[in-house]
């Protein structure tokens, strides 16, 4: 079972619904993912039994996924990410630290291999975008990239309510001329995406079996394309969770992304117009335009 959040394209009312395996859309009476799970709390049910009773004598919306104005599944107060879970994020970091000589170890050799994960933050929702909307690159970096990462959506507590997409946008050159930069390597008005979809937890049988790929085009031309699966994770979901809610406070509806192994050449970067996919299985696919355009935060 996936949730959603859309967009009606007559009233501009913002619907929250669920999406069967046979890809049925259901209206939710409720405003909000979290506002599902604190409902499931209190009648003391999984969010899917909740669901399912939901939707049980209710027929489906006469809607098309593909159709849909999606926006972000959950307005994530925070967005945490990690880093250096992957073998190819170690070699990419370590080439841009290095300028290449990968002989050298580095402190991101030893982050592979320490019992604290590198976690840093990422993103808040006003920072954050859906699918469909537009990322922007950063005006003083030259070397950018997406990184295509499986997000795990969060409760309180820390623990795994479902699994989302995500797009850690990141600036190679700034985070390689020195690892202080890293909040500003990766830190900026959309900068992350999230999306299209989560999918609960209780409907999925094995996370460390999610097979993600990553697209981009440029002038409608295929550039880059990757494939990878969480099975080469050298850290646990538990694990990296455990370590972001130690000592911390987690608001309800948090993200962590679980970091990436799908990084293109290093002689690529990102420009305007290219389109970047981000498809995992059993969530779906978060597609976005990459645009120059600096953002104006209103305050």
């Amino acid at each position: 079972m996936r949730i959603i959040r859309f967009e009606e394209k007559e009233s501009k009312k913002v619907v929250l619904a669920a999406v069967t395996e046979g890809g049925k859309i259901y209206s939710l009476p409720y405003a909000s993912f979290i506002d599902v799970v604190n409902v499931a709390t209190t009648k003391s049910v999984q969010p899917l039994e909740l669901i399912n009773e939901i939707i049980l004598d209710t027929l489906p919306l006469n809607y098309s996924l593909e159709k849909l104005n999606l926006l972000v599944p959950i307005e994530a107060p925070e967005v945490w990410a990690a880093g250096v879970t992957y073998q190819k994020s170690k070699e990419a970091r370590n080439h841009e630290a290095t300028n290449g000589k990968l002989d050298a170890t580095t402190f991101y050799d030893k982050v592979y291999d320490a019992e604290r994960p590198e976690i840093f933050f990422k993103s808040t929702k006003e920072r954050t975008i859906g699918p469909n909307s537009q990322l922007y690159l950063r005006s003083d970096s030259n070397w950018q990239i997406p990184e295509p990462e499986l997000g795990l959506v969060l409760d309180g507590k820390g623990d795994i309510l479902g699994y989302t997409i995500g797009n850690d946008m990141s600036c190679r050159d700034i985070e390689g001329e020195n690892p202080l930069y890293l909040p500003q390597a990766k830190v900026w008005a959309r900068s992350c995406s999230i999306g299209p979809a989560i999918l609960l937890a209780e409907s999925v049988e094995d996370p460390y079996n999610f097979d993600i790929m990553c697209k981009i085009y440029r002038n409608e031309e295929l550039v880059v394309e990757g494939s990878a699966s969480t099975s080469q994770l050298k850290r646990k979901f538990e694990e990296l969770a455990g370590f972001l809610k130690r000592d911390n406070i987690v608001f309800p509806g948090t993200v962590l992304l679980t970091g990436t192994c799908i990084v293109p050449p290093n002689d690529f970067t990102l420009n305007d117009g290219d389109q970047i996919e981000i498809e995992i299985s059993g969530i779906g696919k978060l597609t976005n335009l990459v645009k120059s355009q600096v953002v104006q935060i209103v305050r």
